[in-house]
């Protein structure tokens, strides 16, 4: 059996991009958990008050308040959450302007879309993706795998 990431954060202030998503993970991914946040704050609160680390954060790039670059490069600074990859989701402009994502080390770039089947495809190819990077870090079959952030 290969390890799938079963705990994904997404940080979006867009409530559709939020319902899409869980409709998407519920589909996709029903074994696993997708805790959905608005804003910056929501999402640092819980990661650095005790909650369970997720092991993959998704991070909406233009958001009021902090944008998504800031709250990127505020996790890379923080010695607990520094490891725990990031995708940086964003608009076509948004992806088109990612070099502060690569630069501020995001794991990967997604853009957004607001078709159902579009964002399914998309956050189906963000799960394949994850659990080859898990594969490759744990080998496959192995039972006893340790969160990604837990290096």
């Amino acid at each position: 059996m290969t390890s799938i990431p079963q705990h994904y954060l997404l940080v979006d202030d867009n409530p559709t991009v939020r319902r899409l998503a869980q409709a998407a993970f519920e589909l996709l991914q029903p074994q696993g958990t997708l805790t959905c946040v608005s804003n910056e704050t929501e999402a640092l609160e819980l990661l650095e008050c005790g909650f369970a680390l997720p092991d993959v954060i998704l991070l909406d790039v233009t958001m009021p308040g902090m944008s998504g670059f800031r709250m990127l490069e505020r996790l890379r600074d923080h010695p607990e959450l520094s490891l725990i990859p990031i995708v940086m989701l964003g608009t076509s402009h948004a992806v088109r302007n990612a070099s502060p994502t690569y630069s501020l080390y995001a794991s990967s770039c997604l853009m957004k879309s607001s078709a159902f089947e579009a964002f399914t495809a998309r956050v189906e190819m963000v799960l394949g993706y994850w659990q080859a990077i898990r594969v490759a870090y744990t080998g496959e079959g192995n039972s006893n795998t340790r969160p990604f952030h837990q290096r």
